[in-house]
């Protein structure tokens, strides 16, 4: 574990109208809230790890990338700051999570966090990533005219809480077609579907997060696409969930190409 806290995220400014969102590769978690962890809870499991390696290509083609440093453990900043369900009558996790995705406790005595607590993380970690989330968006399309939004996030494949049987690979989220223009979600989905040994979905059991939801305005010049992408795409979904560069270069020219059809799409909008 770190020493020192890091800041609340790490950005990297662009040229191009894109911004890619990684907001749940953070793995620091406080030492006050480490030590009331479970020892499982610890290892922080359920993190989408090695986004910022799985997408290094991002800022070679001048996207802006706006990084986690936190846990999700800390606080989910894909969920509304309300801690309203993204997905009513389905299973999903809170703004500060409680439960890890198999459904063990993340708290050793296994209680939540208070509301008074989780409003002070709100303030402490959640605002200021999407407050620089907003900045730079509204940035981008006063500069182009239009901005972008991709949303990166990984999860294993196979959890039997969330969903039955194996996930398909690349999961795409346009929040049932609200969050960008019409043709730019197929046109990903077509991309991800191309992909050798994998599997597509558009709008499956991942429509969008809080992020691409809230921010995908498309008659206003924002155009948001998420992609939950299987883990066991570019590493291993078991602790030491070590990243496995050969699957990895695999989809790496792939994912490259759904980030260029955002910015092809921004140049000509459908």
């Amino acid at each position: 574990m770190q020493h020192s806290a890091p800041p609340p995220f790490v950005f990297h400014p662009g040229t191009q109208p894109l911004l890619v969102s990684i907001p749940h590769m953070g793995t620091y978690v406080p030492p006050g809230i480490a030590g009331r962890l479970t020892d499982e809870a610890v290892r922080v499991p359920d993190t989408d790890w090695h986004l910022d390696r799985l997408y290094a290509f991002a800022r070679e083609i001048g996207a802006s990338v706006l990084q986690a440093t936190h846990s999700r453990y800390v606080v989910d900043l894909n969920r509304p700051p309300d801690n309203a369900s993204l997905y009513p009558g389905q299973a999903t996790t809170s703004l500060c999570p409680d439960m890890t995705f198999d459904g063990t406790p993340v708290y050793r005595d296994g209680h939540g966090v208070s509301d008074a607590e989780m409003a002070e993380r709100r303030e402490t970690w959640w605002r200021p990533y999407h407050e620089q989330l907003r900045h730079e968006l509204d940035r981008i399309r006063a500069r182009h005219g239009v901005a972008m939004l991709w949303d990166a996030h990984s999860i294993r494949s196979v959890l039997p809480r969330f969903f039955d049987g194996k996930l398909p690979d690349f999961n795409i989220g346009t929040a049932n077609g609200a969050s960008c223009a019409p043709g730019l979600g197929p046109r990903i989905h077509a991309l991800a579907q191309a992909v050798p040994g994998h599997t597509a979905i558009l709008n499956g059991r991942y429509t969008g997060g809080y992020i691409t939801r809230h921010y995908g305005k498309p008659e206003a010049g924002i155009h948001a696409v998420q992609l939950e992408m299987t883990q066991c795409s570019y590493m291993e979904e078991q602790w030491p969930f070590e990243y496995r560069p050969a699957k990895a270069e695999v989809v790496q020219p792939h994912l490259r190409r759904m980030l260029e059809a955002m910015l092809a799409f921004a140049r000509a909008p459908d």
